[in-house]
C-alpha cells in the first residue's frame, strides 16, 4: 500500500466533521513542541482534547492520562505523536477503548499499525497533521496568516496601515 491510501480527503473530512473527542498520544507539556500547538489549536476550535502522556498530570488545562487504557470515557480519534514503532501497540489500545479513527501525524508512518487499525474497523489517516488539515478544510488558514482576503502587490501608504 502507498501513503496515498491513507490520505483520502473524504476520510479526512469525515473525521474532522465527526470527531468531538480527540486523544493526543504523546502530547507534550512544552509549548514549543508541535503536539502542544496542535492540541491548543484543536481545543480552541471546539474539540475535547485528552492528553495521553505518562510523564505529565495536566496539559493544556486538561487531566493527562498515562495511556489510552486509563482514559475513563470514550474517545473518537486517537492522534499519534509517537515514533512509528509504537503505533501497533497504540492501535491495539485505540481499538480496545472504542475509538473509530486513528490519525498518525507527520513522520509517523506505520503501515503495520495502519493495517491493524483498518482490520479493527478504524478509519486511518497517516503522515498528515490534524491541525493543518482542519485549517485547510474548515477555513481556518487565517491562523497562519492566510485568508486575509487582501491579496495585492500594491504597497500600502502609512495612512492605510491600520
Amino acid at each position: 500500500m502507498s501513503l496515498a491510501a491513507y490520505q483520502d480527503q473524504g476520510e479526512i473530512l469525515r473525521i474532522l466533521h465527526g470527531a468531538r473527542t480527540i486523544a493526543i498520544v504523546g502530547l507534550s507539556p512544552n509549548e514549543l513542541r508541535a503536539s502542544n500547538f496542535v492540541g491548543f489549536y484543536l481545543k480552541r476550535h471546539g474539540y475535547r482534547i485528552v492528553p495521553v502522556n505518562p510523564g505529565a498530570t495536566e496539559i493544556l488545562g486538561e487531566p493527562c492520562y498515562p495511556s489510552l487504557a486509563d482514559v475513563p470515557f470514550p474517545v473518537d480519534v486517537v492522534d499519534v505523536f509517537r515514533a512509528p514503532e509504537n503505533v501497533p501497540a497504540i492501535t491495539t489500545e485505540a481499538a480496545r477503548v472504542g475509538a473509530w479513527a486513528l490519525w498518525l501525524q507527520f513522520g509517523v508512518v506505520s503501515f503495520e499499525g495502519a493495517e491493524q487499525a483498518r482490520a479493527a474497523g478504524l478509519a486511518v489517516v497517516m503522515d498528515r497533521c490534524l491541525k493543518i488539515e482542519h485549517a485547510r478544510f474548515m477555513g481556518r488558514m487565517h491562523w497562519l496568516g492566510f485568508n486575509t482576503w487582501q491579496v495585492t502587490s500594491r504597497r500600502l501608504a502609512p495612512a492605510e496601515w491600520a
